[in-house]
């Protein structure tokens, strides 16, 4: 479900850049459907964002202008609160062992999860994430299977209806998700709504779904909201939510892990 209400010149701006920054590029007639304005008026903000901020307009569209950046190195773009994702992704780890069979979605949190899963063996994972196909690849007794789809440079990864089709007809124990919000009534919440079929995919392809978000995305509110809270089972957070908000997730049926 998504929504997505009026909203002021400023506001759709700051909507267009978060959405350039989670996809790396967007084009105007998709902004212009998505805003509910004219595509003059997504060229003119598009404008005002290319001489504010680190954007560049093209042809029927924009991409960011750091957009090499994201791939030289294997580099990722969100980089806040990164103490918090280590944590995270050291705890997360221990629920993976030689031999599982799990679904590894892509960011920096997950990206610090499988470092801490290198040595592990035997492991069949599908992901969505291109650094973390090599980084695990490494281990000759994997067996990784990276989801088609559409390059989201910003995460290294692929998304898309697309990439959602490799899980049709596949059932996996674990789900290592990540968000760009959570809230307890709208659930899942991301800038961009490229995300949520594939998301929605990974979901009901797994058995035990395990979130993995830092206290900053908790009540963190996208307009393109999946909903699904009540399908997760484990949240991985960090230890600065509050104790009401552990009971809040408790009687949602989420298990939440401090780190």
């Amino acid at each position: 479900m998504i929504k997505v209400s009026t909203m002021f010149q400023e506001q759709r701006r700051e909507k267009i850049l978060e959405l350039l920054r989670e996809n790396g590029s967007c084009r105007v007639q998709e902004l212009s459907d998505l805003f509910k304005v004219s595509e003059p008026t997504i060229r003119g903000d598009l404008e005002v964002l290319e001489k504010n901020h680190a954007i560049k307009r093209q042809h029927g569209g924009a991409f960011i202008s750091d957009f090499a950046s994201f791939t030289d190195g294997l580099k990722l773009e969100h980089t806040e609160h990164m103490e918090e994702k280590r944590r995270i992704g050291l705890r997360a780890a221990e629920f993976i062992k030689s031999g599982d069979n799990i679904i590894l979605d892509s960011g920096s949190t997950l990206t610090e999860l499988a470092r801490c899963i290198v040595d592990r063996k035997n492991l069949n994972i599908i992901t969505t994430a291109l650094n973390i196909t090599l980084m695990l690849g490494t281990e000759p007794t994997n067996h990784i299977m990276l989801t088609g789809g559409e390059l989201k440079p910003p995460t290294l990864s692929l998304t898309g209806e697309k990439a959602a089709l490799i899980f049709k007809d596949i059932y996996i124990e674990k789900l290592f998700l990540a968000t760009g919000g959570f809230s307890l009534t709208a659930g899942l919440t991301y800038p961009g709504i490229s995300d949520l079929s594939l998301k929605e995919a990974m979901i009901n392809s797994a058995h035990t779904i395990y979130l993995l978000a830092d206290s900053s995305k908790l009540e963190k509110i996208y307009f393109a909201s999946l909903k699904s809270q009540k399908k997760i089972n484990y949240l991985f957070t960090d230890d600065k939510v509050e104790a009401s908000y552990i009971r809040s997730l408790n009687d949602l049926g989420i298990e939440v892990i401090v780190c």
